[in-house]
């Protein structure tokens, strides 16, 4: 604080309440192939109603990404989605060849000459139709097919009244013309009614009411594109430019007679096979750990199933904040010709997966019921399993083990391909395979709690990863605010005292058994200090799941007593 040189009373706050905050640990990631929604563009759903509604329902060629990701949300309800770009193209209006618009960004930077484009690629947008009805007869309004939709034809609005110009606004309706979108041809699917045709129009609320803006703000299907050449010159002018101009004797639809358009959209096309240099584009967005908070990430293994994998196990451990969880292709297990064969399949894919703790490998496909198509599909495991880990966080904590009777119940799953009996289970455990198994009576179930880790150690283990991933992370989120302090013990002590609470909590939650934390002289010497740096070691004892159990049952004598058996 600067020196005082006369008398006064200074007052100064000093936060010494800073503690470790609470870290995400539950929120899943996910690339992969969708009928609609957005291109390479993170997208957070919570559920699958609200995946269904961005990024569409599934045919057979995009039902296995949509239910792997669908079956994350069975147990978490937080998933970051991006759908991965294809060679898919948007439709437009006007009988053109469709375009491709990837999402907000691209749309931004696009010059679109059609008058809309459907919101995002994909055949979906061929089934729209839009429809606009403008101002200035009454009679056209009445026979207008959607008038029903609308309580009073368009007009004049208030804004534009007050600014002297007339039959501003307009009525637009998105029809789904085929039914592709709602199973029946001519639904109306949106309506706007009352915007403006004058760029600067406001609504009662203040909300922009121009009619460009309305559209690509509130719509979930269509991009504006270039005004009707029906509205002139006029469209797009401000409403006291109107208002001028029609004083001179002109009027806002540029001296055209008003009229309906109705305007159906073509040229959308779907290719949803995802290469894996699409896919991988994709699973890149989701790299950055400093942008994006993710923790459980997963993908459809596709074709190229051991390529797919190490790029999901290289981005989890680049990030070190996160698991990757990877399953064979489904043909490895589906296709196989006995059990022998897909646990051989299996354990060779393993095999060629680099060592890492960030990553989960699991042993089979899954089947399950599709209810948009109503049939049966093959899927793959990871989206359950991270799932399990999601639900694990609920239940208990991050670092409780996922698997097990007790919190390793997959749910909705039908059937599963390849069901090892104990020496299959051996085999796959030691090639770093979690087995998936269906026990009569008592569902189907994750029987294995390894990560990718070849290494002997307490982090080839799911709980012990993601338990140090967990400390790591609050942690570290904690110290950033020691940055710039001066290296001292006042400075020290604060940590210390910070991260002891935080930890003690931990061993209380049964996380660990016992920590210590180092943060003095010993390791922040003279030498640490001038060359500014800061050093704080923190040992930890984890907490390790029971994944062998012996029980003993020992015969004795009737006039035996027990404590000289045992030895008490």
């Amino acid at each position: 604080m600067a020196f005082q040189v006369s008398p006064g009373v200074q007052v100064r706050e000093i936060d010494l309440t800073n503690v470790v905050p609470a870290v995400s640990t539950s929120i899943g990631g996910f690339a992969g192939a969708f009928n609609w929604g957005p291109v390479e563009e993170i997208v957070t759903v919570g559920s699958e109603k609200e995946l269904a509604s961005i990024f569409g329902t599934p045919d057979s060629t995009t039902a296995t990404d949509y239910l792997t990701a669908a079956s994350f949300l069975q147990y978490g309800n937080a998933l970051k989605v991006v759908r991965a770009a294809t060679t898919n193209l948007n439709a437009v209006t006007g009988g053109g060849t469709g375009r491709l618009i990837k999402n907000q960004d691209d749309y931004d930077n696009a010059v679109i000459t059609e008058s809309f484009v459907a919101k995002y690629p994909g055949i979906l947008g061929n089934s729209l139709k839009i429809s606009t009805c403008p101002a200035g007869n009454s009679a056209l309004f009445t026979g207008w097919a959607y008038a029903s939709q609308f309580d009073a034809a368009p007009g004049t609005s208030d804004y534009a009244l007050a600014r002297g110009a007339a039959n501003d606004e307009i009525h637009v309706a998105i029809i789904d013309e085929d039914g592709a979108w709602t199973g029946t041809a001519g639904t109306v699917l949106e309506t706007f009614a009352f915007l403006s045709l004058a760029s600067d129009a406001k609504a009662s609320d203040g909300t922009a009411n121009y009619y460009v803006t309305a559209l690509n703000n509130r719509s979930n299907y269509v991009w504006f594109g270039a005004h009707y050449s029906l509205y002139g010159g006029y469209a797009g002018m401000t409403a006291a430019a109107v208002a001028a101009d029609e004083t001179a004797g002109g009027d806002f639809l540029g001296g055209a007679t008003p009229a309906i358009i109705d305007d159906s959209f073509a040229g959308g096309t779907d290719d949803n096979e995802l290469t894996t240099g699409e896919l991988a584009i994709a699973l890149d967005l989701l790299a950055d750990a400093e942008t994006v908070d993710v923790n459980l990430i997963f993908a459809n293994p596709g074709v190229d199933a051991t390529t797919n994998a190490q790029k999901l196990l290289a981005i989890a451990t680049d990030r070190k904040d996160c698991v990757a969880f990877v399953s064979p292709s489904i043909s490895d297990t589906v296709a196989a010709l006995n059990a022998a064969a897909a646990v051989t399949a299996v354990k060779d894919f393993a095999d060629g997966l680099t060592s890492t703790s960030y990553g989960v490998i699991d042993s089979t496909a899954l089947k399950v019921y599709d209810k948009y198509n109503d049939t049966y599909r093959w899927i793959p495991a990871c989206g359950h399993i991270a799932g399990l880990c999601a639900s694990t966080d609920d239940a208990a904590d991050p670092w409780f083990s996922p698997a097990g009777f007790t919190r390793g119940q997959l749910l909705g799953v039908t059937k599963i391909a390849l069901n090892p009996k104990q020496a299959d289970r051996d085999t796959l455990y030691k090639a770093r395979v979690n087995p998936i198994t269906s026990f009569p009576g008592q569902g189907i179930v994750l029987y294995g709690d390894k990560t990718a880790q070849a290494k002997p150690s307490a982090f080839d283990r799911i709980n012990v990863r993601r338990l140090f991933i967990v400390l790591e992370k609050a942690i570290s989120t904690a110290a950033k605010y020691q940055l710039f302090e001066f290296n001292d013990e006042f400075t020290r002590a604060m940590f210390r005292n910070m991260v002891e609470p935080f930890l003690r909590d931990v061993k209380g939650r049964r996380g660990i058994t016992d920590f210590a934390v180092v943060c003095d002289e010993t390791n922040n010497t003279g030498n640490i200090i001038d060359t500014n740096q800061f050093v704080a070691d923190i040992y930890i004892k984890p907490a390790r799941s029971i994944n062998f159990i012996t029980l003993n049952f020992i015969a004795t004598r009737t006039g035996v007593e027990f404590s000289e058996i045992i030895g008490q």
